[in-house]
């Protein structure tokens, strides 16, 4: 064979050869295509068209290059669910695949581990805002610009070799539970420009050799437990635009190196214990749009060289300790729209042409030591919507310039000293729907003025000099909230009052207020909170008020009332506070609900009243002869009926025990009473699985540790103490009844005979976190289907149980488990074993009134879903408790002030129903229990979010 002959026998096998391989190639990404399509749960069928009749090019989601290989695989917000197995990923199996994006679906379990080692031409892969568990990819892949893994519940350290992803440009591991420090290692990507590892639980210091990464643009390290100080060297990263170190626990002064970084725009370190002065180079960063130091210790005073910020948007500096006067150089700033500064110590006046000059949308000075006028340009552009300046020693009129800023919503200047009038054009804002006032010297009447205020929901003209007869309407029917008490108005209430049919709280206390309550308000069917007292009203009080389903609190105190106390007023079921001393009432008190225990105060001043308990200091009202066998057929008649119910529940106990069918078993441990409710359970765990169970590897907390059977059941056992043997049966018996989707099976019960001790054993949830651990990460609708399971926990307890079940202190985060779909599940306890008292319960909850306590409960959850906080944190500012803190914070702070990190991404979208779920949380931790929704209501509340796009609320609305 001739040479040519040969050359081109050579190039035809190596054609082959190259051809084969190629088929080989394309047939192995095929069937691990199918593969990976198969152990998956596809709901929307999006991947339907996965199957070997089309090409692979032309598969959705699919991407080629110009060689008909697979490139990219493009799978976000899928509503895929299930595991990606490890096998899927067998060495080479996807050499040209260069970006993988899975993001925004429902995948769980660990990330293969060999992912990345199998696709070695990857540039970009992003699993966020999924499921994941387990630890971060061990294997780098060398070309590998983009990795994306935030949003998931990853957990454990980032590896020590995290260096040697040498190619990455995007790291971001935020929303996550990953603890530890950031390895130093980190500091070989120098490539790296973008860098979040937001919410997680990582400690120790900020590593200062971030210095030498020359290429950072972005840095996100917020909601953590750093410590130390803020590293000087960051100052030295000349791309820097954003740096994030918010909600940490970082010390010390601010680094004047930071004034280094000329292309920051962005400065958050809000939510630290820094200290000191801000220091003076900060002020000379031209590219800077917002600067948020909050909620710090800062000090000293605000030097007027911030007037260099010419580019400057938002400024919050609000909760420290700044003193001196507000800086003048403020006006100075073209695109300033946000200002915040309250909670400081500043004093002086606040700058005449503040507003003038800038963008202002939002300016809150409230809590200071501000004196002065208000200034008249404070709404020149024509958008400012929210003003905030109570709390000072403000003066003067209201500016008649406000009268005409008709974008303004909510307007707080209460405790001040201002004087003067509401001007006719001021009551007459269209979009004003929170208006309060109170606190002032403000000397006028209103009823003169034409009031056509549509959007208002809350008025507070409390505690001013006004004067004259009531206005008839307020030019709304929205009217939620009306207070306009310790005035001087006259005249009677109108009976258009009872127009307002969202009135939920109406104050007209110390007042010249005459003439008779009059029927019509028994109109406002939402009417929680009534005060009358401290006025002149005459007449008979209007037996017409018990219509009034949510009435919870009443005051009639101090007037000239006469006559009985209508009876039917004991009948209204959600009344708990009662007041009507100091008129002219005679006759005896009513004998139910709310005057039952009536304090003695709350009847004083009337001299013919009668009845009552030892508690009301009352006499007894003198009946005749007839009266007094009346009442003593009614006690025979009392007695009988609980001598009846006795002997019921005692033969409706012993046939419970009976049917219980107890087991004695023998143990090392000694010998014990088994119960078992679910026959499962009862198959497959002894009592020696329970016994030696109880080991210190198994332990889950002081109380309970994890069990196996030998038929391979999981079970969580809890162990009781000081329990009495008979109700410990009734108590397990009605827990093992219960059977809800949402609540923690008891399958049974075990007591041992010659001691108080006891042991419950649950159901073990697998993958289960408890719910402060488990939301860490989660988006918004993720959050909201464990509070739609919650709650409708609640209404099956409620509604569904007989008698009904109230769960008390077990609605807390550490007693909700949250398994890997996402479904809570609410583990109840034994009554003996529940805690007394609550730091978060409201004083009104010795009360409870058809789940009310509950209620409160659940709006505290929804609470830490929303903000990612819990009632046990340390600080909330000035505030109290994480009520107090989210009711400032939806009332007077943007959205991203106070939404959980994780779910800011998804405010743009939800940001309506957001609001409302925060609103209904407020509804549900309203001080008064009747006040507050039902489960059933809050059930259709949530699950109204997913079934539509609007809010379905009536406070839905911007914060």
């Amino acid at each position: 064979m001739t040479k040519i002959g040969n050359n081109r026998l050579i190039m035809f096998v190596v054609f082959v050869l190259v051809l084969f391989s190629l088929q080989a190639c394309k047939c192995s990404e095929l069937e691990l295509l199918v593969s990976m399509k198969a152990s998956l749960n596809d709901p929307l069928g999006s991947l339907r068209d996965w199957n070997s009749s089309r090409g692979l090019c032309e598969w959705s989601g699919l991407v080629c290059d110009g060689s008909s290989h697979v490139a990219k695989i493009e799978l976000s917000g899928k509503n895929l669910s299930g595991r990606i197995p490890e096998s899927l990923f067998e060495l080479f199996e996807l050499p040209y695949v260069k970006s993988i994006d899975l993001s925004s679906n429902e995948l769980f379990g660990e990330i293969p581990s060999n992912l990345l080692s199998s696709c070695l031409s990857l540039q970009y892969l992003n699993l966020s805002n999924n499921n994941f568990t387990g630890g971060l990819p061990q294997v780098p892949s060398p070309l590998l610009e983009t990795l994306d893994l935030s949003n998931n519940m990853l957990s454990g350290k980032i590896p020590e070799n995290i260096g040697f992803f040498s190619g990455l440009k995007v790291l971001d591991f935020g929303g996550n539970v990953l603890v530890g420090s950031i390895p130093k290692s980190i500091t070989n990507m120098s490539r790296l420009e973008y860098l979040t590892l937001a919410s997680n639980q990582f400690s120790g210091e900020i590593p200062r050799e971030l210095g030498v990464m020359k290429n950072l643009k972005w840095i996100y390290l917020g909601y953590n437990n750093f410590s130390g100080g803020i590293p000087g060297e960051i100052g030295e990263l000349p791309n820097l635009y954003h740096v994030d170190l918010v909600y940490n626990n970082l010390t010390g002064e601010i680094p004047s190196s930071l004034g280094n970084l000329t292309s920051l725009e962005y400065l958050f370190l809000y939510l630290n214990k820094l200290s000191g002065p801000v220091p003076s180079s900060i002020f000379g960063l031209k590219k800077l749009k917002s600067l948020d130091l909050s909620d710090n210790f800062l000090s000293g005073e605000i030097p007027e060289l911030i007037g260099q910020l010419q580019n400057l948007e938002i400024l919050h500096l609000f909760s420290n300790n700044f003193t001196g006067e507000i800086p003048t150089s403020l006006t100075s700033l073209p695109r300033l729209q946000v200002l915040q500064l309250w909670s400081n110590q500043f004093s002086g006046e606040i700058p005449r042409e503040l507003g003038k000059f800038n963008n202002l949308t939002i300016l809150d000075l409230s809590t200071n030591k501000l004196t002065g006028k208000i200034p008249n340009h404070l709404c020149y552009p024509g958008h400012l919507f929210k003003l905030i300046l109570f709390s000072n020693s403000l003066e003067g009129e209201i500016p008649e310039s406000l009268s005409l800023c008709k974008t303004l919503q909510r307007i707080r200047l209460q405790n001040n000293k201002l004087t003067g009038r509401l001007s006719p054009e001021f009551t007459k804002l269209p979009l004003v729907y929170f208006l309060d006032v109170s606190g002032n010297n403000l000397n006028s009447s209103i009823s003169e003025s034409n009031w056509d205020m549509p959007a208002l929901q809350m008025l507070n003209l409390a505690r001013n000099k006004l004067y004259g007869s009531l206005p008839d309407s307020f030019g709304t029917r929205k009217l939620e909230n009306l207070d306009l008490s310790g005035n001087g108005f006259s005249g009677e209430i109108p009976p258009s009052f009872g127009k307002f049919s969202e009135l939920m709280e109406l104050k007209l206390s110390a007042n010249k207020l005459t003439g008779k309550i009059p029927d019509e308000l028994c109109s406002c069917e939402k009417l929680v909170t009534l005060d009358l007292s401290h006025n002149q009203f005459t007449g008979q009080i209007p037996s017409s008020l018990s219509q009034m389903p949510v009435l919870g609190q009443l005051d009639l105190s101090v007037n000239e009332l006469s006559g009985e106390i209508p009876q039917n007023l004991g009948q209204i079921p959600s009344l708990v506070q009662v007041n009507v001393s100091f008129n002219h009432l005679y006759g005896s008190i009513p004998s139910t609900g709310a005057f039952l225990a009536i304090n003695s105060s709350a009847v004083a001043g009337n001299t013919l009243l009668c009845g009552g308990d030892e508690t009301t200091g009352l006499p007894p009202c003198k009946g005749g002869a007839k009266a007094r066998v009346w009442w003593y057929f009614s006690t025979c008649l009392l007695v009988l009926a609980v001598l009846a119910a006795a002997m019921m529940i005692f033969v409706f106990i012993r046939k419970r025990r009976k049917e219980m069918a107890m087991n004695r078993v023998g143990s090392k441990d000694g010998t014990w009473e088994l119960q078992f409710f679910d026959s499962k359970a009862s198959k497959s765990i002894t009592m020696e699985d329970i016994s030696s169970s109880r080991t210190q590897e198994n332990l889950i907390s002081r109380r309970s540790y994890k069990g196996s059977s030998n038929h391979n059941m999981q079970f969580l056992a809890k162990i009781e103490s000081n329990i009495n043997h008979s109700s410990y049966w009734t108590e397990t018996s009605e827990l093992g009844n219960l059977h809800h989707p949402n609540i923690v099976r008891l399958l049974a019960a075990a007591a041992c005979m010659s001691e108080k001790h006891g042991i419950l054993i649950y159901e073990y949830i697998e993958e289960g976190k408890e719910l402060c651990e488990a939301i860490r990460g989660m988006g918004w609708e993720r959050r909201l289907k464990v509070a739609i399971g919650i709650a409708r926990a609640l209404k099956y307890l409620h509604c569904s149980c007989s008698p009904s079940v109230m769960v008390g202190d077990d609605l807390s985060s550490q007693n909700i488990i949250v398994d890997h779909r996402d479904e809570p599940c609410l583990r109840l306890r034994l009554s003996h074993s529940k805690r007394s008292s609550s730091s978060h319960l409201a004083p009104a909850e010795m009360v409870e009134s058809k789940g009310a306590t509950d209620m409160y409960g659940f709006g505290v959850i929804l609470m830490e879903l929303l903000t990612g906080r819990s009632p046990a944190d340390d600080e909330f500012g000035v505030h109290e408790s994480i009520i107090e803190w989210a009711r400032y914070c939806y009332s007077d702070r943007h959205l991203d002030a106070w939404v959980d990190s994780p779910i800011k991404p998804d405010a743009v979208v939800y940001r309506s129903k957001i609001v409302a779920t925060m609103s209904l949380a407020l509804d549900c931790t309203a001080d008064n229990p009747s006040a507050r929704p039902t489960a059933s209501a809050a059930v259709k509340a949530l699950e109204g979010f997913v079934r539509s796009n609007s809010c379905g609320l009536k406070l839905c609305s911007n914060v």
